[in-house]
């Protein structure tokens, strides 16, 4: 196992407005529901937050200074191009995910089905194995902008190895 001193630990969140549209996308996954979010991407928060948390462990500062909604070749980007990204970036620095624990918080829709299908595609792009990235869903109990249905939020805790 790798010593204190080899590991570093980053954190990231991210939330984004329901807006037209007939589906979300979340770990990289097309769900259907009755509304969009609405973004300069494709309005992944749970990718998001992951970045913010790779970028912050390895000192990089967050996503929107690597991939500005200023900038248009970010226009309605898939996320999953943007964590593949941010993954070259920690490599070139010589780290790499030791491994990723992310929660949605979501009063809709439902995720449950669909958290398999998020942990393969995101563990793909981390280049990490399966067992090493978990993704949870979780609701408000009606408490908040999430609970009242107004949009979607994610955290995510990353530890990086040196």
């Amino acid at each position: 196992m790798p010593n204190a001193s080899e590991m570093r630990i980053g954190h990231g969140y991210d939330a984004h407005r329901f807006g037209r549209g007939d589906h979300v996308v979340l770990g990289g996954v097309r769900i259907p529901h009755d509304q969009g979010l609405i973004a300069h991407s494709d309005g992944d928060v749970l990718i998001h937050a992951l970045c913010d948390a790779l970028l912050g462990a390895a000192g990089l500062g967050d996503i929107g200074r690597h991939f500005p909604d200023s900038d248009d070749a970010w226009k309605d980007v898939d996320s999953r191009v943007l964590l593949r990204k941010v993954v070259a970036s920690l490599k070139s620095l010589g780290l790499s995910v030791g491994n990723v624990d992310a929660t949605v918080i979501a009063q809709r829709p439902r995720l449950g089905e669909h958290i398999a299908l998020m942990r393969e595609r995101l563990a793909a792009d981390l280049e990490t194995d399966l067992s090493r990235v978990n993704v949870k869903a979780t609701t408000t109990e009606k408490m908040g902008f999430t609970g009242r249905g107004e949009g979607i939020a994610a955290h995510a805790v990353v530890l990086v190895r040196e």
